[in-house]
């Protein structure tokens, strides 16, 4: 099994590095595994001029998976937009299809108290978003900014086919039938053409599934019921801007941005995992990013592209253990609990992993 490895920006070489440690663990176990380290993001544009060079391409579409740790900083702000960092996440997504991203919103019971809603509330969360990740407004054509009747103007074109929907809707019924049976489809159609179109195809599809309960919501309620009865959902689906707002909102219900990995994968399973929080350059070098996001990825990793259950299992029953003896991370800390940074939140996973 290749895997590339994508350290990128920030504090993505920190949490890399750590879940790096547990791979590296499991093949001294007989996990059969090759692991090779390549450049993507403000690192690559460093050391290449390129957010994605051509050499890291190649590795991306040899290997089995990828594990990217994350991409981006101010300091690249100020480069023409096709240089900067996250120029090659989108490029990395198109170039290997990576149309349907996966991400779990599961709140440990440890961390009942950490959330900033009521442990009543959030207590037993269980969520999946499927979002849609290579069409809509990100890669929609045409975009940019020009001059229209002597001022600049900004735009960009917000754009699914019928094909895009009906793909990552399977996705999601068949994540839903696997689960509770439940799918709520994430729209505004009452003012965007583009998701009446969604919502219209995701019914068609929905009678392919009769034994999934289906359910449209507008995307601003969603963000409002996230936060007043997130248990509401099981399963939801959406469009790549929306899908990026609401898992983002959806991973403060469980206390921490550093707690929700997340696969992005083509309809071969082959696919690119990472946590979900960002580079973080503010805390990078400091030896306090959360690692487990990164190490939850690659059990996602396991899980859905390699089909190794038991390998999967066990890394995340050897967080859940840490998180059980009180350590923690600055993001997730509380009082009386104990403290570690990143390289010992490793260690104590890997200890776990050995029992």
């Amino acid at each position: 099994m290749k895997i590339v490895l994508l350290a990128g920006d920030g504090i993505g070489p920190e949490i890399v590095a750590q879940a790096e440690r547990v791979l590296l663990f499991l093949k001294q176990q007989g996990l059969k595994i090759e692991l090779e380290p390549a450049l993507l993001g403000g690192c690559a544009v460093d050391a290449t001029d390129e957010p994605f060079p051509e050499a890291t391409r190649k590795l991306a579409a040899e290997a089995d998976a990828i594990l990217l740790g994350a991409v981006g900083s101010p300091r690249y702000d100020t480069l023409p937009r096709e240089k900067r960092p996250e120029q090659g996440l989108l490029a990395i997504r198109k170039a290997l299809n990576l149309f349907a991203n996966l991400r779990p919103v599961m709140l440990y019971p440890e961390l009942a108290d950490v959330s900033t809603l009521k442990p009543e509330v959030v207590a037993g969360l269980d969520i999946l978003i499927v979002r849609e990740l290579t069409g809509g407004i990100y890669f929609g054509q045409p975009r940019g900014i020009e001059y229209q009747e002597g001022q600049k103007v900004g735009f960009n074109t917000m754009h699914y086919s019928e094909a895009e929907i009906q793909r990552i809707a399977h996705i999601a019924f068949q994540a839903a039938r696997k689960r509770n049976g439940k799918l709520c489809s994430i729209d505004k159609m009452n003012v965007l053409e583009c998701t009446q179109l969604w919502r219209d195809v995701i019914t068609e599809i929905a009678q392919s599934y009769p034994d999934v309960e289906l359910s449209h919501m507008l995307v601003d309620n969603a963000a409002m019921q996230l936060v007043r009865d997130p248990k509401q959902f099981d399963v939801m689906v959406t469009g790549n801007m929306f899908g990026d707002i609401l898992s983002d909102e959806a991973s403060m219900l469980t206390g921490s941005i550093g707690m929700l990995p997340s696969a992005s994968l083509n309809d071969q399973n082959k696919g690119l995992y990472e946590p979900i929080h960002g580079s973080a350059p503010d805390i990078a070098g400091k030896n306090i990013a959360n690692p487990l996001a990164a190490i939850l990825s690659v059990a996602m990793m396991l899980r859905y592209s390699f089909n190794e259950e038991e390998a999967a299992l066990k890394i995340e029953r050897a967080v859940q253990a840490t998180l059980r003896q009180g350590y923690r991370t600055e993001d997730i800390y509380e009082i009386g609990l104990k403290k570690v940074g990143t390289i010992e939140m490793g260690d104590r996973v890997l200890a776990n992993l050995q029992v």
